[in-house]
């Protein structure tokens, strides 16, 4: 009898089996979400590669879960608990935030699959932040109780985004206009990058070249377009801005944790660029800040491997 986590974005689904015993995680598959109509298919699908039953599953996905029926953010995903369960003949189904999972995966990421973008060391212990740009904005907070870690679970990439120049304030201004409330995630995910640059260039007067986050990405990398490196240097910018909210919201002396798959794209560009400079940029409350760490998570499978604490967790 099998044990599988999951981990839903809105891009990809990955799946792996996982032994209680021996943490081992095996037979990992990853499908583009595209492929299915359903997350049930998906399921499904990885399902039929066994000939043992499945009877325990955690899935991390990239939406609320407080209610019995969960609805994607990004995705055109719903199904429901009570149901799912049934239909596999699950003893275990527990179904978490995407970032959840990850933050469980912090305190178990080996030293040489994270990178340390300045600040003191960690407190083993202490509170963590995470949060990481991708198709949407996850974030989630780590507290350690006893000897269990503990997620707090949120929303807060749909915080309202808060400019530290003027150069932010303008593009502010402008999505203002596009969208009325403009959150953190309209800035910092795949489309934010678009919702930046196309922004900048209605500010230089000058027609968009790229509509997608890679094409955007490439070009700044390459020196091709300016704005886009603009881009890519404001977007580094608004993420230490943000990683120094979350820091300051819960006493963050473990570190705030960077994970998502747009910042390990651009690990040179983003270890050179401004992100510490705003993440410390909080008026009375730097010198606090210049104590608390932060880290780029390079880890292949952060989702999958917190999915695996946290299914332990639940059933040891």
């Amino acid at each position: 009898m099998l044990s599988v986590i999951a981990d839903v974005g809105g891009t990809n689904i990955r799946l792996a089996v996982l032994d209680i015993a021996t943490t081992e995680i095996s037979k990992v598959r990853e499908y583009p979400c595209a492929q299915f109509i359903t997350l049930e298919a998906a399921i499904a699908q990885y399902f039929t590669t066994f000939q043992e039953p499945v009877i325990n599953l955690c899935i991390g996905i990239a939406c609320p879960v407080e209610n019995d029926l969960v609805t994607m953010t990004n995705l055109n995903w719903q199904f429901s608990k009570k149901e799912f369960k049934h239909k596999f003949s699950l003893q275990e189904l527990h179904v978490i935030n995407d970032y959840t999972a990850i933050s469980f995966a912090v305190p178990f990421v080996p030293d040489n699959q994270k990178i340390k973008i300045g600040g003191g060391e960690a407190v083993t212990d202490g509170v963590k932040a995470i949060f990481g740009p991708g198709t949407g904005l996850g974030v989630s907070h780590l507290i350690k109780q006893g000897e269990k870690w503990v997620s707090l679970d949120g929303e807060g990439g749909h915080t309202s985004f808060a400019p530290n120049t003027s150069q932010q304030a303008d593009v502010l201004l402008l999505l203002q206009a596009q969208f009325g409330h403009v959150s953190a995630e309209r800035f910092l995910s795949g489309q934010g990058l678009v919702n930046i640059y196309h922004a900048l260039c209605r500010l230089a007067g000058k027609q968009p070249e790229f509509f997608e986050a890679a094409d955007i990405t490439k070009a700044a990398l390459n020196n091709e377009c300016e704005l886009a490196t603009q881009t890519l240097t404001l977007f580094c910018q608004a993420m230490g801005g943000f990683a120094g909210n979350l820091a300051l919201s819960l006493d963050c002396k473990g570190g705030v944790y960077i994970a998502g798959g747009i910042v390990p794209r651009f690990v040179e560009f983003f270890k050179n660029s401004e992100f510490r400079t705003f993440f410390e940029a909080k008026g009375r409350f730097k010198d606090y800040l210049q104590t608390i760490p932060t880290y780029l998570i390079t880890h292949e499978n952060p989702g999958l491997l917190g999915a695996s604490v946290y299914l332990r967790q639940e059933l040891l």
